[in-house]
């Protein structure tokens, strides 16, 4: 499988302390980043997998992290002034595989969704969410009998939160590219990826499912309380 890692991002909502390194590279021990445990827990589940990061800011630091994880590295240059979109267009050759796993750098999970959910094959597109949570503003979604209806960050009334990651077949990877490059032609630059699933569900019927990892422990690097978060779950894998 291919696993696409988008890591461009600025991280300004934990600004000052993402001013001089990237949120991805929080330590969650002395010898392990949040991204490094993404990529070994990757690895630890999907040995043939391959690994595909999309850097922006401060990219030398990030690619000297992974330097030894055998990782491909590509590059947005305009990160400052684009969104995730634009990283996954200078990553869309990538889109031509058979199985595709699009995931936020910024996220831990527990060891066992990525057993049981995130590097096992898919026969059809699907999102993660987590029931669980109810915070509006977040990226959220709202479902209808197992698939997404729509996902938003104005969503006053939804079904749980996007969980960061999107799996992709061989004919939804390839359809996702088309519409990734349509939004860059019209200059969308500033949109979030996710948001290109959104136009293909409105505008061309597409079915996107999901499943729920509610009963599993994951965290994306949002703020402080999320930094401690995600501290436990790394070391309740131990």
């Amino acid at each position: 499988m291919t696993y696409i890692i988008l890591v461009a991002g600025l991280g300004t909502r934990l600004h000052p302390l993402t001013l001089k390194n990237p949120k991805s590279l929080y330590r969650l021990d002395e010898d392990t980043t949040v991204l490094q445990h993404l990529v070994r827990s990757i690895r630890k589940n999907d040995a043939k997998a391959e690994v595909v990061v999309v850097t922006g800011f401060m990219s030398d630091h990030i690619e000297k992290e992974l330097s030894k994880e055998n990782t491909i590295f590509i590059n947005n240059p305009f990160y400052a002034v684009t969104n995730s979109v634009a990283s996954l267009w200078f990553a869309r050759d990538y889109l031509n595989r058979d199985n595709v796993v699009i995931i936020n750098g910024d996220v831990v999970f527990e060891d066992k969704v990525m057993k049981d959910i995130i590097c096992v094959p898919t026969n059809k597109p699907c999102v993660l969410i987590d029931s669980s949570c109810n915070d509006a503003g977040d990226y959220n979604v709202q479902v209808k009998e197992d698939k997404i209806l729509v996902m938003s960050k104005q969503l006053t009334s939804f079904f749980g939160e996007y969980a960061c990651l999107a799996k992709l077949d061989s004919i939804s990877s390839r359809l996702l590219k088309l519409e990734v490059e349509s939004m860059i032609s019209h200059e969308m630059y500033d949109q979030y990826f996710e948001n290109t699933l959104v136009q293909m569900i409105f505008m061309h019927g597409f079915e996107l499912y999901y499943k729920d990892i509610a009963d599993y422990g994951w965290t994306e690097v949002d703020c402080v309380d999320d930094l401690l978060m995600a501290k436990e779950i790394y070391f309740s894998d131990k």
